[in-house]
């Protein structure tokens, strides 16, 4: 059952990492102007990638592992939803994610901000994954 414990507590990290990101981080980021907006987005950007598909790796392994030793088929749904944020990641969010690092915060392009804005829209497919596989988990270890 500590796998499972572990796929819930890691697929809850991952959806209030990307609930922050949508409910706190993109409207801050919005705030800004549009050079100050690209020249933050970047490093944000980067550490953000590499959270959110830390966590849900390793909620997915989490949830692999349980599936493994309980035989339980939510625990893979579960894990399947986690692991599905990385290719949503990259078919869908990665190409605004090179528009925007080719972008110069010195001269950013005229739609740099609905570029950002569609960016955090598709955002919440993440926290949509995170939460479903979230739920999923805390349903198997019930």
């Amino acid at each position: 059952m500590l796998f499972g414990l572990l796929a819930l507590v890691f697929a809850s990290a991952f959806a209030g990492a990307a609930l922050y990101l949508n409910l706190v981080e993109q409207p801050a980021r919005l705030a800004l102007d549009d050079a100050s907006m690209i020249r933050e987005w970047a490093p944000s950007d980067r550490r953000g990638f590499a959270l959110l598909g830390g966590l849900a790796l390793l909620a997915a392994l989490s949830g692999l592992a349980a599936f493994g030793r309980a035989s339980d088929v939510r625990f893979l749904i579960g894990a399947l939803l986690a692991l599905a944020s990385w290719p949503y990641t990259y078919f869908v969010i990665v190409p605004l994610n090179n528009r925007l690092l080719a972008a110069s915060p010195a001269q950013p392009d005229a739609d740099a901000r609905e570029i950002v804005t569609f960016w955090g829209l598709l955002e919440w497919g993440l926290f949509a994954l995170a939460a479903a596989s979230t739920a999923v988990f805390a349903w198997a270890s019930l």
